[in-house]
């Protein structure tokens, strides 16, 4: 065993921990974690290009694209025109909102399972992932 433990490793390992939580809890709604919370970031902004999009959720342009296609062919995004053609400009349909509401119950018993492991810590934690996400990439 190694003397040393990666923060990298040690991060990425708990995020999919994490993630299979949610995309258990959310498995009978059709919508992996990823896409439930892109499909929840897009609504609060409303209409945006893929670039504003990305700078919101921290994901780059291929990721979300990646993430997009599937919720697009489903009917839950659209591409709608832009101030500049060249520019994609997403939003969320009628059918995500509903989509959404439907599985909300199901992300919030997922998210109380994970404030219950984490009780008092949870502060601390968010403190410690907010200095991180403040570190220069």
């Amino acid at each position: 065993m190694l003397d040393t433990v990666c923060v990298c490793a040690k991060l990425r390992h708990s995020a999919r921990i994490v993630t299979s939580l949610y995309d258990e809890a959310l498995a009978g709604s059709g919508f992996s974690v990823a896409q439930f919370s892109l499909l929840r970031m897009l609504q609060r902004a409303g209409p945006c290009s893929l670039t504003a999009l990305g700078a919101a959720t921290g994901h780059d342009r291929t990721t979300l694209n990646r993430t997009l296609k599937p919720l697009e062919a489903a009917g839950f995004v659209e591409s709608i025109e832009g101030r500049d053609r060249r520019a994609r400009v997403v939003q969320v349909t009628p059918a995500a909102r509903e989509a959404m509401a439907r599985t909300q119950p199901l992300w919030e018993a997922a998210q109380a399972r994970m404030t219950d492991s984490l009780g008092g810590d949870k502060d601390r934690l968010f403190a410690l992932l907010d200095r991180i996400e403040g570190l220069p990439a």
